[in-house]
């Protein structure tokens, strides 16, 4: 039986006025929707392009309450929300994305065991750590190199070390990592490149997946994303295959990013879950016949959901705050590239500013035309 959808001219509530809940609302806005923000930041990039904007930090529950009695359907644009100030509205307004979902993925631990034991994934063996005791025991039975993180609040690479032998131990990170106490370590996968499937599902089961996304990081931070992923078509439909089932065993409402390992024979591992349009995602504003933001709008409030199309190969780069000036002078240079700034107030370094995107027919032509820029030169 089909449940009840939200209808064009309701109100669409969004925790988190960032650069994802302002994509998210123009999408909305574009669908006849009204959208209503909660960001503790005047004039935040989602406030810019929202009906209004609550002002009030995150954890403020008269504030969470008032953006549920004014609107009709609510979403969130990063994990890091109050899982009880969820449970706590929600017999005051649709939350279809529930707080199961938010309660699996904002902790690594739950995350893995879910992808392993649940959904049926390939992960890099993993153990809890919340001692030095745990380390060492931990270390010893999945060897070097191996990645120690905290179970929750990292990002960006933020919380995280990789470990090569004995000697990385003594790294002060180390010790931070382990007061934080409760982390994770995990084995290496020795991959070919890192991938990601944006995949959505709405109430009633309905599912639609995006195509394969390369994606290639600087120092942990997304720099590019190249769609189609340079892997073989048998590889790209197991990755999609993957985030479809994910899908259904998370019972997914709204969008999911999908991260994953690919190594060299085609073998797919799951490495992390985002229950939120994703970084990856963005080439889909114009590379798509629907966006990752259109798609989650639907998602949410239970429109059918369609067939995504692919209707260019494409390469998306990220501009961060030492990018700024050169992107926007690139700007009067690139008449055929799409230039997104996301209007934050505070340039800052490795703070994601805004991104550009190229259509091509010529992939390895794009890449060295952004390499030949010489915007990008801070790689090392």
């Amino acid at each position: 039986m089909t449940k009840q959808y939200i209808e064009q001219g309701k109100t669409i509530g969004i925790i988190g006025g960032g650069q994802l809940g302002q994509m998210m609302a123009l999408s909305a806005k574009y669908g006849g929707m009204k959208v209503i923000v909660l960001d503790p930041t005047p004039h935040c990039p989602a406030g810019q392009v929202t009906d209004d904007q609550i002002v009030a930090p995150y954890a403020d529950v008269k504030a969470i309450e008032e953006l549920a009695r004014r609107s009709d359907v609510l979403t969130y644009e990063f994990e890091n929300v109050d899982l009880k100030a969820l449970e706590d509205v929600a017999d005051k307004v649709s939350v279809p994305q529930g707080t199961h979902l938010l309660y699996t993925t904002k902790n690594r631990i739950r995350e893995k065991t879910f992808l392993r034991d649940q959904a049926g994934m390939k992960t890099a063996p993993f153990r809890a750590v919340k001692s030095q005791a745990d380390l060492k025991k931990a270390i010893a039975d999945l060897g070097y190199p191996c990645v120690l993180k905290t179970s929750e609040g990292g990002y960006d690479g933020h919380g995280q070390l990789v470990l090569h032998s004995d000697a990385d131990l003594a790294n002060p990170e180390v010790a931070k990592i382990i007061d934080f106490g409760d982390d994770i370590l995990e084995g290496w996968v020795d991959f070919k490149l890192e991938c990601s499937v944006m995949v959505a599902r709405n109430a009633d089961g309905q599912v639609a997946v995006f195509p394969v996304s390369e994606n290639i990081h600087w120092n942990e931070i997304l720099h590019e994303s190249i769609v189609p992923a340079r892997i073989s078509d048998q590889t790209a439909q197991l990755a999609q295959d993957d985030a479809v089932k994910i899908a259904h065993a998370i019972n997914l409402r709204g969008i999911l990013g999908v991260e994953m390992f690919v190594t060299e024979d085609g073998d797919i591992y799951i490495n992390e879950l985002a229950p939120r349009p994703h970084n990856s995602g963005h080439y889909t504003i114009e590379a798509c016949n629907f966006s990752q933001f259109d798609v989650h709008d639907r998602a949410i409030c239970n429109w059918p959901l369609p067939k995504i199309k692919l209707l260019s190969p494409v390469v998306m780069v990220n501009v961060l705050g030492q990018h700024v000036a050169g992107a926007r002078k690139l700007s009067q240079e690139k008449p055929n590239w799409h230039f997104h700034d996301y209007g934050k107030a505070e340039v800052r370094h490795n703070r994601k500013m805004g991104h550009i995107t190229i259509l091509t027919d010529d992939v390895d032509k794009t890449l060295q035309e952004i390499d030949d820029t010489n915007v990008w030169r801070d790689k090392h």
